[in-house]
């Protein structure tokens, strides 16, 4: 009876052919370098607030919950195209898009991105249907902890715009 049981493994093995099974392996390895990637050009703090979304005829997609982090992803922009494309050349990645987004917890199942949003390497912010909330890296605690002096200055300006828009805004 035991010769009749085969694993998952087996299965999924028997099903798809090996240059199929490396080609997932990839995809696998390229939405989880997202953090790896942005702790490398020093915005670590960015990976909590944005994700890969898609990846759509060399265009890579990238979703962010706060207009503040995709000014700040902006300001790394060219890096992380990079290295994207030093360590994933078999996807030939030739741009980035930022587009703003609802945040939605991982496991939740969220719609597809229109096709057309990633044909240009600058989508178009698509606005959130909630009020976001500031970044947590335009507080004066996380900022002093960063290297790159450009970066601060960015972080300080996003704080002040942050807090000009608080204080003209109607309570």
């Amino acid at each position: 009876m035991l010769d009749l049981m085969k694993t998952a493994g087996d299965i999924l093995s028997a099903l798809f052919d090996e240059q199929f099974m490396k080609k997932a392996q990839s995809y696998s390895k390229f939405f989880d370098s997202w953090k790896d990637i942005t702790a490398k050009n020093g915005i670590a703090a960015a990976a909590d607030h944005s994700r890969i979304k898609d990846l759509d005829r060399g265009i890579l997609l990238i979703e962010m919950d706060h207009p503040g982090w995709k000014q700040i992803l902006q300001t790394k922009q060219s890096k992380l195209l990079n290295d994207f494309r030093l360590r994933f050349p078999e996807l030939d990645i030739s741009g980035i898009s930022l587009i703003l987004g609802k945040s939605e917890p991982d496991d939740e199942q969220q719609e597809p991105t229109p096709s057309a949003a990633t044909t240009t390497a600058e989508a178009e912010p698509v606005e959130a249907t909630e009020e976001p909330t500031a970044p947590e890296a335009t507080e004066k605690k996380d900022i002093s902890s960063i290297n790159d002096d450009d970066f601060k200055e960015t972080l300080k300006r996003i704080g002040q715009s942050i807090k000009a828009r608080e204080k003209s805004s109607p309570a």
